[in-house]
């Protein structure tokens, strides 16, 4: 018999070659399969657009190949990346950190199928009986009809009354959604104005656009009479009618009253993913109140009296998970007992990945970033499936020191049970677990795109590389903390799972909240600090935008860019805007040209009548400079802040915005960059330079290390230190331990996570929470400072 291996056998390689997505610069690599490999690297270095743009991204698509052409009409359209060869791919599962849908329907129950089943049960078990699990869904309403149908028996036919009905969960008032709105009808309107007069203060309703034609011809009121003293017929038409055709300068038109209007176009739609002047208007204008029918379970009266044990399937979905697996473990029912196993095994998985203080009725738009990714894991954590490539995107985000070792031992049993395990992460805690270790650099964005080593972790530990020099950093204590020059007076907290808090913030210094997830901090910083003029709060939501979208329109450094090239060159500033009169008539100012070729991949191709600049070649010809509009979008934020600082091109406003992205350490991004090609940490910094114009004395900002390289962060602690220099105090929420050895004063939430926590457990500085070791912060952070 040979010695040899069976052929099957040598494929234990992920081979790339030739990799060109984003900022890679023709990366060749090859990734161990069955092991446990981290990828490193600063912010911007790579990491992404290798791990997730080429490797993820072909697998995927091949996968999506072998569907039927019909089926893969109604998938998203993938595109193959820019790569020569990719060889030895196996399918690839990808739990990254985007958000889960902030769709107001989804909680974290619906989203992991937890809903379901619990619904199969209290149909099965639940007295009184009401009906089938769609009884319990509170995204299906009661139906009833009646009317006449036709029967046939015996040759003859002959119309008979019937009556149908179908009991939902929905509660009728609030439609599922547990809250109800009102209208606060002064931000609607001006009463005292006529509508001619511009009474109307709804965003996009002037009276000279299209909704005013509408409202003004409609003939259901006087325009020229104030709002004040229409009767109730008119108000009743003004607001409420319901849609009516009529005929304006003989167009035919739907007129419909403002409320309703305003409802189908706004508030149907997830709040944060208005434009920003709407939303503010809608949070002015609508309050949202508990449904005083259903009191916030989004269920009807039936399902909320159907019970077991005593408990409706409210009751349950409100439990603490963990509380949940254990009322689920005390039901000894023979007839479900393969329902009761399977809901078990899912909510010890949500215990298991340190979930466990969730409830299933916690909406998915809430959870933070680190949640989402980590309840997205729990699907595959009993998983039968080997041989499968997992990729996680920094897993540890959101993570305590004490939580950091869980998630270790989490993907530890992944890749044990024979599968590959990529992982894009900054951590040390992280990184020191790696079978094999890719760190991509040498700097970020067009300064990165390499791989500059490959090896274990003792090998990198040693090379010259950003990440092998910064690997063993540890920040440490401060000798003197600054003295606060006040404080923010917090009492009886008890916005979620706080305890009754009372605690004083400091002002003027650097603060940081610290405790394990779950632990309650956002609940005390972001629902106990009123977000007023003067607070400032940078928190995880994303950025949204569009392949449209890039640093310099979403910093608004653009406009005053554009102003400038028009007071120059004596035209319009609208001509400088490549979504606006500027726009290459080809390409329509996206500077290439998509080709849907319908279940195949959309082919993107350069146009080739602007080669890609966006704009057209008239406008082309104007100059600040010596520079057209297209070289400047082209240029990195430091040239671009040189070049706007004096001479002809001098322009104080770009300029001062351009400074503050230097601050954050975005020096390298090009001012046209598209917003989709930013990694999570440059997304999150763009945001808090954005901000940083902002006028207000106290900044809030829950986790601002997200995404950052150990080297950056060293950044971030000299910002906030200006900041806090500057006389502005800053409060921080905060995982990192050397943000929190920088910090002048720490506030430890715990001791646990969800009812376990709660409470403050240590006020001090950090000197002292190090001495004291009381808390699970204070041991991890004595470690980290080597005390």
């Amino acid at each position: 018999m040979s010695d040899r291996p069976h052929a099957a056998d040598v494929h234990d390689l992920i081979r790339v070659q030739g990799a060109r997505v984003n900022n890679l610069k023709d990366v060749s690599v090859e990734i161990p399969k069955r092991r446990l490999t981290v990828f490193t690297g600063v912010s911007g270095s790579g990491k992404s657009s290798l791990v997730f743009g080429t490797i993820a991204a072909e697998s995927q698509r091949l996968i999506n190949e072998t569907y039927p052409s019909f089926v893969q009409g109604f998938m998203p359209s993938l595109a193959r990346p820019e790569v020569d060869r990719l060889e030895g791919l196996t399918t690839a599962i990808i739990v990254d950190q985007e958000r889960m849908g902030a769709n107001p329907r989804s909680t974290v129950g619906t989203a992991t199928d937890a809903n379901a089943m619990l619904r199969i049960l209290f149909s099965r078990l639940a007295k009184p009986h009401i009906g089938s699990p769609n009884a319990y869904s509170f995204n299906v309403p009661s139906v009833k009809a009646s009317g006449a149908i036709t029967v046939e028996r015996g040759g003859k036919t002959k119309a008979e009354k019937a009556t149908f009905e179908r009991l939902g969960g929905m509660c009728p008032r609030c439609e599922g959604m547990g809250s109800v709105s009102d209208f606060d009808l002064g931000a609607l309107y001006d009463a005292s104005l006529s509508l001619n007069e511009g009474a109307l203060t709804i965003p996009g309703y002037s009276m000279d656009g299209w909704y005013g034609r509408i409202y003004r011809g409609s003939g259901f009121f006087d325009p020229d009479k104030p709002i004040a003293t229409y009767n109730k017929r008119e108000l009743h038409d003004l607001l409420h009618k319901e849609p009516t055709k009529i005929k304006v300068d003989g167009i035919n038109l739907t007129y419909e009253g403002l409320i309703p209007k305003i409802q189908k176009s706004m508030l149907s739609k997830d709040v944060d993913s208005l434009q920003p002047h709407i939303r503010a208007f809608v949070e002015r204008a609508i309050t949202f109140d508990i449904c005083p029918d259903c009191h916030g379970t989004r269920l009807g009266p039936q399902a909320r009296a159907s019970k077991i044990d005593g408990k409706s399937i409210a009751d349950v979905c409100a439990m603490q998970i963990s509380d949940l697996a254990t009322w689920i473990t005390a039901l000894d029912e023979p007839s479900v007992a393969p329902l009761l196993t399977g809901l078990r095994h899912l909510l010890d998985a949500f215990t298991g990945i340190g979930l466990g203080y969730l409830s299933l009725d916690r909406p998915s738009g809430t959870l933070s970033g680190g949640e989402a990714q980590r309840t997205k894991m729990i699907r595959h954590l009993g998983s039968s499936l080997t041989d499968v490539t997992y990729v996680f995107d920094e897993p540890s985000i959101g993570l305590h020191p004490h939580d950091i070792e869980r998630m270790n031992d989490l993907l530890l049993q992944l890749r044990d049970k024979g599968n590959t395990v990529l992982v894009v992460e900054h951590k040390p805690e992280m990184i020191a677990i790696a079978d094999h270790i890719v760190d991509l650099g040498p700097g970020a964005g067009s300064g990165g795109g390499e791989i500059v080593f490959e090896g274990t972790l003792d090998t990198l530990r040693a090379a010259d590389t950003v990440t092998g020099r910064h690997l063993d950093d540890r920040a440490t204590l401060k000798k003197t903390v600054r003295t606060p020059t006040g404080a923010l007076k917090i009492r009886g907290a008890t916005a979620n799972n706080l305890q009754d808090v009372d605690v004083d913030v400091p002002l003027g210094v650097l603060c940081a909240v610290t405790g394990v997830a779950g632990s309650g901090k956002s609940s005390l910083i972001h629902a106990s600090i009123p977000a007023t003029e003067g607070v400032i709060v940078v928190d995880q939501t994303g950025i949204r935008g569009s392949r449209r979208s890039n640093p310099a329109t979403y910093t608004g450094l653009l406009d005053p860019i554009r102003k400038a090239f028009a007071k120059t060159n004596g035209v319009k500033p609208a001509l400088f805007s490549s979504n606006s009169e500027g726009a290459c008539p080809a390409c329509n100012g996206a500077g290439v040209i998509y080709t849907d070729l319908g279940p195949m991949a959309t082919v993107e191709s350069v146009c080739e009548e602007c080669e890609g600049k966006r704009f057209q070649a008239a406008v082309l010809d104007h100059r600040l400079g010596g520079r057209d509009i297209s070289e400047v979008l082209a240029m990195p934020v430091t040239e671009a802040a040189a070049f706007f600082a004096d001479g002809e091109a001098r322009t104080p406003a770009a300029h001062k915005i351009l400074d503050r992205l230097a601050d954050v350490g975005l020096g390298y991004l090009t001012l046209g960059q598209p917003l989709t090609t930013l990694s999570g940490g440059e997304r999150q910094r763009l945001k808090l330079a954005t901000h940083m114009g902002d006028k207000g004395g106290v900044y809030v900002l829950d986790e601002p290390t997200t995404g950052l390289h150990l080297a950056d962060v060293e950044q971030l602690l000299a910002l906030l230190d200006r900041l806090v220099e500057a006389g502005k105090s800053v409060i921080v929420i905060e995982h990192h331990q050397a943000v929190m050895a920088h910090a002048d004063w720490i506030i430890d939430l715990g001791p646990g996570a969800g009812h376990d926590g709660g409470r403050v457990v240590f006020e001090g500085t950090p000197a002292d929470l190090v001495k004291d070791r009381s808390t699970l912060t204070g041991r991890h952070l004595a470690d980290y400072v080597g005390a």
